[in-house]
């Protein structure tokens, strides 16, 4: 089956910066909703008409990926408002209560810097403001259900990034 619209993809993928570091390597294949929430535009439109065992290459710029890192999404809060426990790369769904209201609530915050009196949160995600190449092979094409449709997700995000325990890097 070739890759259209409203079908679910297997992918596996090595994701490299342009210095070639590798940031991420998927080697079990992840299900994804082509036409739904789960991939980037231009990773869609690259595996149009694509099969299964195919290999896509791709250059991703910041504004095609994650977008251009945001310093407005960088915030620093008082080290009272967090667990004793914290320590840089934990990350927060929201902030907590007492900290600056005119920070996103809905963000994924990272601790980057923690000092005695104050914490640095980032609300950017991880890889914003860095151009990607991606290396995907493509596993099972199949058609997508109703319900994978409806909900827009094969239930997975790509690299959506989940609160993690410190020391984990997954970004998917």
């Amino acid at each position: 089956m070739e890759i259209t619209q409203q079908c679910v993809v297997a992918l596996t993928w090595t994701l490299k910066d342009t210095l070639g570091e590798t940031l991420d390597e998927l080697e079990q294949p992840v299900e994804f909703l082509v036409g739904g929430e789960d991939l980037l535009g231009k990773i869609e439109e690259a595996l149009q008409g694509h099969e299964p065992g195919d290999r896509v290459d791709l250059h991703l710029e910041p504004e095609e990926a994650f977008g251009d890192w945001n310093e407005s999404l960088v915030f620093l809060e008082p080290r009272a408002l967090f667990p004793a426990q914290l320590e840089e790369g934990m990350t927060f769904e929201g902030l907590p209560e007492g900290a600056n209201p005119s920070a996103p609530r809905d963000a994924l915050y990272t601790v980057t810097d923690v000092y005695p009196d104050h914490v640095v949160l980032d609300g950017n995600h991880p890889l914003a403001g860095i151009a990607l190449r991606l290396h995907l092979t493509v596993g099972h094409v199949r058609e997508a259900t109703e319900e994978e449709i409806g909900r827009g997700s094969a239930g997975s995000g790509f690299f959506r990034v989940q609160p993690q325990a410190p020391g984990s890097d997954l970004l998917h």
